[in-house]
């Protein structure tokens, strides 16, 4: 008997240990070999908050890839560096966590005044530093999602700070994009005879339309609106299982996921893109898979025919879904190499 409790007592031990080392194990990006090269995960303070940034490349000298992550509140560094080895070769790649975003959330920073115009500011005051510390008079603006909502406004304001403007699974008018997404999968559970799948998603219909909720994202996902060609990026394993996340950083990554979609996603809904930007004064690049419907790459497309500027172009890839760059990494490459530096 007394055996026993020892033994339990050893195991919970042990149990204890391996959590804290679990909770607190260090943090690294995966080291890019050469002298020229830039491997480097770390924490700054930008805009008055403390940011996660992570910046990877081949030659330090190469046109700098700034990427805006979407969600809201989704950071892509836990598993990024999966699908950017062949981009890093020719291009500087910087990610970064968001204000109250994963490694960017601090459990005691008071966040009351978050907003989708903070986070423009932060985008704006991180551009800066990353020029600077790269030595570089202007970067490639690339967004992805939910962040296409920053970055856009950002290149409005500041286009004297960017090269160009990418939006990747851009966002557009939300009620538009909502609706194709909702028809989507009603189509695909009519197609597969689930019943109750149809039933419930139809009972959103006015909520919806009304711009008072998203198509519920479990669904676009289940229906391949979300990634065709990859299993859908970013669950809680393959974040833990990255070498730039222990699992505190995972903890932070879905407290401020919840918090951050809470506080955030009332406004992008009452305020689409197209009622706030209308023209761009750069370069700009819509990059869109074909399946996508967590942005409808059609209601995408009314958006871009719409928008003002000297150069724009709008990219269809048509094995993607929401995640062109990752699903089809190839031929993302190439066009990036056609487009910026041939």
């Amino acid at each position: 008997m007394k055996m026993t409790k020892k033994v339990i007592k050893y195991v919970g031990l042990i149990l204890i240990i391996s959590l804290v080392i679990a909770l607190f194990s260090p943090t690294w990006t995966q080291q890019i070999k050469g002298e020229s090269s830039i491997s480097e995960l770390e924490q700054v303070e930008i805009n008055g908050s403390k940011h996660e940034i992570m910046i990877r490349g081949n030659d330090k000298d190469n046109p700098v890839i700034l990427v805006v992550h979407g969600g809201p509140g989704t950071p892509e560094i836990p598993y990024v560096d999966t699908y950017q080895d062949t981009l890093e070769t020719s291009f500087t790649v910087v990610h970064y966590d968001q204000r109250a975003s994963g490694k960017s959330y601090h459990f005691l920073e008071d966040y009351s005044n978050l907003s989708t115009g903070l986070l423009v500011e932060d985008l704006l005051a991180m551009t800066d530093y990353i020029s600077e510390r790269l030595g570089k008079e202007k970067v490639i603006l690339m967004a992805h999602s939910a962040g296409t909502y920053i970055g856009m406004q950002a290149a409005e304001i500041a286009p004297e700070k960017y090269e160009a403007y990418i939006g990747i699974g851009q966002m557009s008018d939300t009620v538009e994009s909502e609706i194709n997404g909702l028809n989507y999968v009603i189509g695909q559970a009519q197609k597969e005879g689930n019943t109750e799948d149809v039933l419930y998603l139809q009972g959103l219909t006015e909520q919806i339309k009304n711009g008072q909720m998203v198509t519920p994202r479990n669904y676009v996902m289940k229906y391949g609106g979300s990634t065709r060609l990859i299993e859908n990026p970013g669950d809680n394993l393959s974040v833990l299982m990255s070498s730039e996340y222990n699992l505190l950083d995972v903890i932070r990554y879905n407290y401020g996921m919840s918090f951050t979609q809470q506080k955030l996603l009332k406004d992008i809904l009452d305020n689409p893109l197209p009622t706030i930007v209308t023209s761009l004064e750069i370069p700009f690049y819509f990059v869109m898979g074909k399946h996508d419907y967590m942005t409808s790459s059609n209601a995408v497309k009314n958006y871009f025919d719409k928008i003002e500027a000297n150069q724009k172009e709008f990219i269809s890839f048509d094995q993607s879904a929401h995640y062109p760059q990752f699903e089809e990494k190839e031929k993302f490459y190439e066009w990036m190499v056609d487009t910026f530096l041939q």
